[in-house]
């Protein structure tokens, strides 16, 4: 299947009619369809790069929200009634807590409503990833106007350190795996971490000699060799998401 070549805030604007969408909806049923379809765009249209790869971190960390989320709506919060499901011991709090408490039954309409709420939570964090995961952020970069030219800086890098800290961290951890070396227990990943650690700075020296080389800051006056534009394609999904939106 052809990728869609896009341009690079297309997918967040699309990501940001389908937040919109899923927050206005408030239905678990459509959340849920939309963190589907999301993936599915994102598995047929992400490149083989460490920002594409992302989002099956984003996957795994919607997934432990989801789970945090929904034992601290077991253990803490505010009583619901309804159909009691099971009982947590109760731990006293301080009068100065009211409506409060740690522990005690727990009814389907509480489990309910935990769940709902880390549901949603999880879908915008997808869905953003999503569209983290589909666009270059060296493309992104190109896009912005010269007046977020730092703010742009801060956020492109910001936003590609992790991607590559998972890509150097699974490649590490594979070298150690060819010499031998034990992958099990706290020490083995005290011998990930100098390495890590040198990998990030170097490539930190290189990408602050790459930004000076091209003169980056120097002048408000861009030149763009690659000139990015508008597409009938790129108005075909932002116009979905927004009639999502406008639906909901």
């Amino acid at each position: 299947m052809k990728k869609l070549s896009l341009h690079p805030l297309t997918w967040w604007i699309w990501a940001i009619g389908l937040a919109i969408a899923v927050i206005r909806f408030d239905s678990t049923i459509f959340t849920i369809c939309c963190v589907g379809a999301v993936s599915v765009v994102v598995f047929f249209n992400r490149d083989d790069a460490p920002w594409g790869n992302s989002f099956n971190w984003t996957l795994k960390l919607a997934a432990w929200i989801l789970f945090i989320r929904t034992m601290i709506g077991i253990v803490i919060g505010v009583p619901i009634p309804g159909t009691a499901l099971f009982t947590v011991p109760i731990i006293p709090l301080p009068s100065w807590m009211p409506g409060i408490r740690i522990g005690g039954t727990v009814t389907a309409e509480r489990l309910s409503s935990a769940i709902t709420e880390g549901i949603l939570i999880c879908a915008i964090i997808v869905i953003f990833g999503a569209a983290a995961s589909l666009t270059s952020p060296h493309k992104l970069l190109r896009v912005l106007p010269i007046y977020f030219y730092e703010f742009g800086i801060a956020v492109v890098i910001a936003t590609s350190v992790l991607p590559q800290l998972v890509t150097s961290v699974a490649r590490i951890r594979m070298a150690q795996r060819l010499r031998g070396q034990s992958l099990k227990g706290f020490q083995s990943w005290k011998r990930v971490a100098i390495p890590l650690l040198e990998e990030s700075l170097a490539r930190s020296l290189d990408l602050a000699a790459a930004m000076d080389s091209r003169g980056y800051g120097i002048s408000r006056n861009r030149s763009r060799y690659r000139p990015v534009n508008w597409k009938l394609s790129d108005a075909l999904v932002i116009g979905s998401a927004l009639v999502v939106a406008g639906l909901s």
